[in-house]
């Protein structure tokens, strides 16, 4: 898997991944915006200034933690069945499993010049595929799938609000 950080020798290959595992830490533990180039430095036992050696800047961190999400989504996309219940079943709990991430990947403009670019298409793919190909029916699927998501992290539904049936309804509306 790619972290999303230029590879140059194997010990800063190895760096690199330490970096990324810490700031996924950070971002899954309290939220994405503890996320400073200090605070992944103190979680590594090192000063900020000296993850410059192995980073640009904290945009190709962030760049880093969206293509770790979106491989992280597909590989949860792709371990389902195709049908769009299952699909959409996997996408939400993915999505409510791991919130920060989630946003990072979805909630902010993606860093399209500093990720794989295969990355995103091999996120989207189950979902054009269970739209059976048509990709402006996957770009509503999905946002229709990003809408309920996002408002059920951030608690928008009422508490008696039936959510498993709202999604069976997106299922039935796009089936």
């Amino acid at each position: 898997m790619s972290t999303g950080l230029p590879a140059t020798g194997t010990r800063r290959t190895a760096r690199r991944k330490e970096i990324l595992t810490a700031a996924i830490g950070i971002v899954s533990a309290e939220g994405c915006d503890a996320l400073t180039m200090r605070r992944v430095a103190e979680e590594l036992g090192m000063r900020a200034p000296s993850l410059y050696k192995h980073l640009r800047d904290k945009d190709e961190l962030i760049a880093a933690l969206q293509e770790h999400a979106l491989t992280s989504v597909a590989v949860a996309l792709e371990s389902v069945p195709g049908d769009l219940a299952s699909i959409a079943a996997a996408y939400r709990s993915w999505a409510l499993a791991n919130p920060a991430l989630y946003e990072l990947a979805s909630g902010r403009p993606l860093a399209r010049d500093r990720i794989d670019a295969d990355v995103e298409a091999r996120a989207a793919a189950p979902i054009v595929a269970a739209a059976s190909g048509d990709e402006d029916k996957a770009r509503m699927l999905w946002a229709a799938a990003h809408g309920l998501v996002d408002l059920e992290l951030h608690g928008r539904f009422p508490p008696e609000a039936d959510l498993d049936a709202a999604w069976a309804v997106l299922v039935r509306a796009f089936s």
